[in-house]
């Protein structure tokens, strides 16, 4: 059964050195800590040599790759460097797709520091490249997409039907103190965190008001969210009925909050393998919006494989979350 990997970092070498110059001048826990990686040859390989990975997807069993750029990516940077290393990104990843189109797709970078060019990109990348959506690396220089002045990314990707892979990020500078102590400011705990918190300030701030079919895509299972929905529809509900919204700054909702998130999220196994949680989010979003990824190559492609196989689904579910459901999603041709 083909097997489609749907959060698979890469990064051009422009991006590797930009990154690396910034922590020259920049000194937090941040750059501390991705300084440490993006100084190992062997990590740096992974992510800028896109012939390297195909023998481990090889040796594993994985068909393809959806490719997008790695966090923070080209958010890191000024709006003009940004967008400069977007476009050099996401024509590398075309080129990679032409030179191997059945084992890699992708995502294309955009920095939302200029939103207007921003969604310009979006257009570029799914009319000119070709491209099977993009990718934003959560927020940017602390501000979150609920803010109407990133909106005009919205409209581009839901004109050109292209989904957002709301991809981790380290907390912001104004939080990232109480998670540094313990390097828990990256997957240990911030990137989950502060994901789901990007998320439900988009539900709150109205944003799917808005725009009714826009499609977001999250990975680990959907940063814990399943899980809290119908708190999020309790509490909503309470602040409602007391009659909370107006003195709180609340907008009133079109629907409730889990609402929202089943008809406009699709969640990716990225980093997660053990059966209860998938099982759960296959109970809480259906079969249809769950999709298999390694997230490599942060994870191991050699424990993902495994699990995906081993897991106990019957045999429509296993077709829909190993790749179905991303050919759908993402515009990836079924093999004949």
């Amino acid at each position: 059964m083909r097997l489609i990997a749907t959060e698979e970092a890469f990064a051009p070498g422009e991006y590797i050195d930009e990154y690396l110059k910034l922590t020259r001048h920049i000194d937090t826990p941040v750059t501390r800590y991705l300084a440490i990686y993006y100084k190992q040859a062997q990590a740096v390989r992974q992510l800028t040599d896109l012939d390297y990975r195909i023998a481990e997807m090889d040796t594993f069993g994985v068909d393809m790759h959806l490719l997008s750029i790695t966090g923070p990516g080209v958010q890191a940077f000024d709006a003009g460097l940004g967008a400069e290393l977007a476009t050099i990104a996401n024509d590398k990843l075309a080129a990679a797709i032409a030179q191997y189109p059945t084992r890699y797709a992708g995502l294309g970078a955009v920095a939302p520091q200029s939103p207007d060019q921003a969604a310009r990109e979006v257009k570029r990348v799914m009319h000119d490249l070709g491209l099977g959506g993009i990718i934003i690396n959560g927020h940017t220089h602390g501000e979150y997409l609920d803010d109407p002045k990133y909106w005009p990314i919205f409209e581009a990707a839901v004109a050109c039907d292209a989904p957002i892979y709301l991809h981790p990020t380290f907390p912001p500078d104004s939080t990232i103190g109480a998670y540094a102590d313990y390097a828990m400011m990256g997957a240990l705990w911030g990137f989950g965190a502060d994901t789901s918190l990007h998320v439900v300030r988009m539900i709150m701030g109205g944003v799917f008001d808005a725009f009714p079919t826009l499609k977001i895509v999250l990975g680990h299972l959907g940063e814990a969210l399943p899980f809290w929905l119908g708190r999020l529809d309790n509490r909503y509900q309470n602040i409602v009925r007391r009659g909370g919204l107006g003195p709180l700054g609340m907008k009133e909702l079109g629907r409730l909050p889990s609402e929202y998130f089943k008809t406009n999220f699709w969640i990716t196994t990225s980093g997660m393998m053990t059966n209860e949680p998938l099982e759960f989010a296959l109970t809480t979003m259906g079969a249809d919006r769950v999709l298999f990824a390694v997230d490599y190559p942060y994870e191991q492609t050699s424990e993902a494989v495994p699990f995906i196989r081993d897991a106990p689904l019957d045999a429509e579910t296993m077709r829909k979350v190993t790749h179905a459901n991303a050919e759908a999603l993402f515009q990836i041709a079924p093999l004949p």
